[in-house]
Order: C-alpha cells, then structure tokens, then sequence
C-alpha cells in the first residue's frame, strides 16, 4: 500500500513512497507519488534541494539516492523523503505506531 510521510494540518503536498517503510533504500524500487487534497497541475521535483523537473509527472521510479520532495501549485511542498543506499537496514512501517501494536520488522542487507 501507500504510505504518506507528511502529517495532517496546512500543508496538504503528500509524498508517497512504495514500498511503505520508515527507511527506505534505492534497492526496493521505490516509487514517489506527489499528491494533494486540493489542486490539479504540473508537479515540481526537488533532489537534495536542487529543483530536478520544472513541470513533471506525479509519479516516477527513484534510480538515484539522495532527499526527494515536490511541489503542487497552491499547496506547497511536501515532506523529504530520503533514499539511501546502505547495505544493512532494518526497516519499520512508515505508519503511525502505538503501544501494543503488532509490528512487522524488516531486516534488509
């Protein structure tokens, strides 16, 4: 499933990650999608700060680590999320978790 790693409130940009873990590594295949509650338009990339597309697609598949986020028009921009490349990683649901929970571990090498 989708994960947004942005919270409710003012900023309504969402990047979504598939596959929907806290960590995320270039070796999952990892897919972002821009979205908003509000808007229709062009969405705008940024990777590690620099803008990557002026006007893109809402979707595309990672092929380079570094912090992603985009832009909506009138919404604003979302949460970064951060690709890595680390060889040993244990991963948690991107979800909100509370106490007494059941939680699925991941661990990656």
């Amino acid at each position: 499933g989708w994960c947004p790693l942005s919270t409710a409130g003012a900023q309504t940009t969402q990047l979504l990650v598939e596959p929907p873990w806290r960590l995320v590594v270039l070796w999952d295949q990892v897919t972002l999608t821009c979205q908003d509650s509000r808007t229709a338009g062009a969405t705008t990339w940024y990777k590690d700060g620099k803008r990557r597309l002026q006007e893109g697609p809402d979707q595309f598949l990672v092929t380079d680590i570094g912090t992603y986020k985009c832009d909506r028009p009138g919404t604003g921009h979302s949460f970064p999320v951060t690709i890595s490349d680390t060889r040993l990683v244990l991963q948690v649901p991107a979800r909100p978790l509370l106490e007494g929970d059941m939680v699925t571990l991941r661990c990656r090498c």
